[in-house]
């Protein structure tokens, strides 16, 4: 069995929680980064959610790809679906990115679902801030999720800066 791709833009750059053989910088052209996802059970509840980050259409997003042994596909497949399809807020697509090397790979991802109730649109940075700091979930605080999501984008040379306006009203 053929190895295969897994792009991650979030949490999953700084806590894949899967076996991989090669870690790569890669471009997924066509969806961008975005703190749109309303969290009801790990960053916020019913009554105050979080924002979590998703990947909405428009622009391109600069993350990482993880190679992933084809032996391990199933494991590592259902590993990813119970950890981003919980309510199905997501949609798992397999999107062409161009890795930092020159290649091009096939890479499953999750991108956003606009039509899922938990979609929270575009939003700007002090109102996305003040969700992010009145929230917390069975995760923790939401405020955590977000610095150590940009500390772990900054130390990986990846700039993203509206989530870095977010963060900075955040500290």
């Amino acid at each position: 069995m053929d190895d295969f791709w897994v792009f991650g833009y979030g949490s999953l750059m700084w806590r894949p929680g899967f076996a991989h053989v090669e870690t790569v910088k890669g471009r997924l052209f066509g969806y961008r980064r975005a703190l749109c996802v309303h969290s009801h059970v790990h960053r916020g509840t019913p009554e105050r959610p979080g924002l979590v980050l998703g990947l909405d259409r428009g622009g391109s997003c600069l993350g990482l790809a993880f190679r992933v042994p084809g032996d391990l596909r199933e494991e590592v497949v259902s590993y990813l679906r119970s950890r981003e399809l919980v309510t199905h807020v997501y949609r798992e697509r397999q999107l062409q990115v161009r890795l930092q090397d020159g290649r091009h790979v096939e890479a499953l991802t999750y991108v956003v679902d606009r039509s899922h109730p938990q979609y929270a649109g575009r939003m700007d940075v002090i109102h996305a801030a003040a969700t992010v700091a009145a929230s917390h979930g069975q995760s923790g605080p939401n405020i955590e999720y977000v610095l150590n999501t940009v500390e772990h984008l900054e130390a990986l040379d990846i700039r993203d800066h509206w989530l870095e306006s977010v963060a900075q009203r955040l500290r």
